[in-house]
């Protein structure tokens, strides 16, 4: 088993959550300036990555600018790890690959303190996609309480560039943002994301 292999049924029975459906996440997270350089991107390749409709092309000129535009925009370090592969349990499906992970740590070369998943819906179908995004946010949280740094929430994105759904796992409460948002609020989503890293989410004092 691995991350793809759970809808969001399976995720919430298997590791034994409780979801959430009416909850507004960031209602009070206002939305941040765009760079000039990443609005003028975006502008240009957009529309050429939706028009062609692969995921390569929406992750390389969609979710890719925004995510690292929020990277240069967060308060303190943060780390874009794209495509990574996340092994915590392979015996209960906490394994497999991640689209994108971010961190807070400040090293680059190897994976620590991941504190949001990010993953990209499998053909444009975003409900589809929430048990994956599950599964590696529990991964997530086992990842860093084994690492020694332990965090009180873990957050999960879930995007087809175009469209963009939170979540966030507290105790064994997943709760699923009632909005979703669409690329034009791209100041908003980037908001969200340098409130993540930033401030959102602060690790466990030991």
């Amino acid at each position: 088993m691995a991350y793809s292999d759970f809808d969001l049924r399976r995720a919430v029975t298997d590791f034994g959550l409780r979801d959430e459906w009416d909850t507004n996440l960031f209602h009070e997270i206002s939305p941040l300036p765009i760079s000039p350089g990443t609005r003028s991107f975006l502008d240009q390749y957009a529309p050429v990555a939706i028009g062609i409709n692969s995921e390569f092309a929406r992750c390389n000129y969609i979710i890719t600018p925004i995510l690292t535009e929020a990277e240069r925009q967060a308060v303190g370090p943060a780390h874009v790890f794209p495509g990574v592969t996340l092994d915590v349990d392979q015996t209960r499906g906490l394994s497999g690959f991640c689209d994108y992970l971010i961190s807070r740590a400040h090293k680059i070369y190897y994976l620590r303190s991941p504190i949001v998943a990010v993953m990209e819906a499998k053909r444009e179908d975003i409900i589809g996609g929430l048990g994956q995004c599950a599964a590696a946010m529990v991964a997530i949280r086992e990842f860093n309480e084994r690492d020694g740094t332990p965090i009180p929430e873990v957050f999960g994105c879930v995007t087809t560039g175009s469209l963009w759904r939170f979540l966030r796992l507290t105790d064994s409460v997943l709760s699923i943002d009632l909005p979703e948002y669409y690329l034009q609020e791209v100041a908003k989503i980037v908001g969200i994301f340098v409130h993540l890293i930033g401030t959102g989410i602060r690790p466990v004092a030991s």
